[in-house]
């Protein structure tokens, strides 16, 4: 079973735990070129890209000017996102065992590297989806990566066991041909609901953190079958057997 997230926008600028090893990211050359065209905007035009503040423009401008440095050194990728959803997979409670588990089982959506793996050495970067590459007719980068993710999506899952657990955002569908993954695996897209007036609502916070919650709960009992998700409990939030189907597994509180 593979499993399928998001980049976090928040990452840390050096590695805060240790792990057994650190690995090439797959899509290590293109991120690199897309690196190198980030970093020939100023501040003020990196402002206006990435839709950030000034404090995070400047951040954001040093990081792709000191993306080549021998100094800056790759973070494991799984430890370089500090968002919701990384914070509650607790990957500094990873031992050896997991780390390698994961390594096999987990796979990050990044607008800048791709598509990653939990040890692949990463630098601190900001990237959005709808920034274009004048070098390449203007594309955004969820029409660059679709065409190069695509194939080498499904391979990694076929490999496996042909089942993708879906707790990416929406958004990052966008990045792969979706229909064709979801014609050629089985996919299961788990969702977070909190009842609110008799009506399921999806509350952001919350399902970041199931999320978070859900991806550790996978990696540290071993997970294999799409039926022992339903056992997955956090804070109230149980399985919801009248409201799961067709692939949609879903969770109230």
């Amino acid at each position: 079973m593979i499993i399928y997230i998001s980049c976090a926008k928040t990452m840390n600028n050096r590695a805060e735990t240790q792990t057994p090893f650190t690995t090439l990211p797959v899509f290590g050359t293109e991120a690199n070129d897309h690196a190198a065209f980030m970093a020939q905007f100023s501040a003020e035009e990196l402002k206006t890209k990435l839709r950030v503040n000034t404090k995070l423009a400047a951040e954001n401008y040093l990081r792709y000017h000191d993306f080549f440095s021998e100094n800056n050194r790759p973070i494991p990728a799984l430890n370089a996102y500090t968002g919701i959803v990384f914070k509650h997979i607790r990957p500094e409670l990873f031992d050896n065992n997991d780390w390698t588990y994961a390594q096999s089982h987990l796979l990050i959506a990044s607008f800048l590297y791709g598509l990653l793996r939990p040890l692949d050495g990463i630098k601190p970067y900001r990237m959005e989806g709808d920034i274009r590459l004048p070098e390449r007719d203007a594309v955004t980068m969820f029409d660059y990566w679709k065409p190069i993710l695509t194939d080498f999506f499904i391979k990694q899952i076929k490999e496996d066991d042909g089942i993708l657990v879906n707790l990416a955002s929406s958004e990052m569908k966008n990045l792969l041909n979706w229909e064709k993954v979801e014609k050629e695996v089985r996919v299961i897209t788990p969702e977070f609901l909190v009842n609110k007036g008799n009506k399921p609502r999806n509350i952001v916070i919350y399902t970041k953190i199931c999320r978070g919650e859900m991806v550790r709960y996978i990696l540290k009992n071993r997970i294999a079958q799409p039926e022992e998700l339903q056992g997955f409990n956090w804070e109230g939030f149980t399985y919801n057997a009248e409201e799961s189907h067709n692939g949609r597994l879903v969770f109230t509180l």
